[in-house]
């Protein structure tokens, strides 16, 4: 099967964006995918601010873009655009890093005014990496996840209903991309 790279461009670690991550991959690897994450924010903030390409932190999660056949990027929305530590990595991931890859956005934020953040901040961006296959995008309301409070040390999530149902939709459609890529290139 495929190999997925979900980017997580959240600065907060009990954002709502990780329970639309959480849900995204349950449903990819329920697909017989594998993922892996980069959480920029626990990438070394001197490598992001300076950007050091060569550093070992950075080199590795490019690497991990690099070997995925799709590219999950993942951001709350801030003054309509992503998180400035999400373009921090971008910056340094090569200039045709994106090339051949398929790309579904998933963004969160706390008001519908800023739905076309994804087509408007994020894809410009993207397709002048070489991303040109993008699978639909979901963009959530802070009011459609519920952070659940059980008293556990990990932060849990419940996430509504058509918002499940959209998760699911872009899992499916990235799946079936995959699945006819591979079979293409056999």
């Amino acid at each position: 099967m495929s190999t997925i790279a979900i980017i997580s461009g959240s600065p907060n670690a009990t954002s709502r964006l990780n329970g639309i991550i959480d849900y995204a991959r349950k449903e990819i690897e329920s697909l017989g995918h594998t993922t892996n994450t980069i959480t920029v924010v626990s990438l070394p903030a001197d490598d992001l601010v300076h950007a050091r390409f060569g550093s070992a932190s950075i080199v590795e999660a490019n690497r991990i873009v690099e070997e995925a056949d799709a590219v999950i990027i993942a951001s709350p929305v801030y003054k309509a655009s992503y998180t400035g530590v999400l373009k921090a990595y971008i910056d340094l991931l090569p200039q045709k890093g994106l090339e051949g890859k398929l790309v579904a956005p998933l963004f969160i934020g706390g008001t519908l005014a800023h739905l076309l953040s994804i087509d408007y901040s994020l894809k410009p961006v993207l397709s002048s990496m070489g991303a040109r296959h993008f699978v639909r995008g979901v963009y959530a309301t802070d009011e459609l996840v519920t952070r659940i409070q059980d008293g556990s040390v990990e932060t849990k999530f419940e996430l509504g209903a058509d918002l499940q149902g959209r998760l699911q939709e872009t899992v499916k459609e990235l799946d079936a991309e995959l699945r006819m890529r591979a079979a293409f290139n056999k």
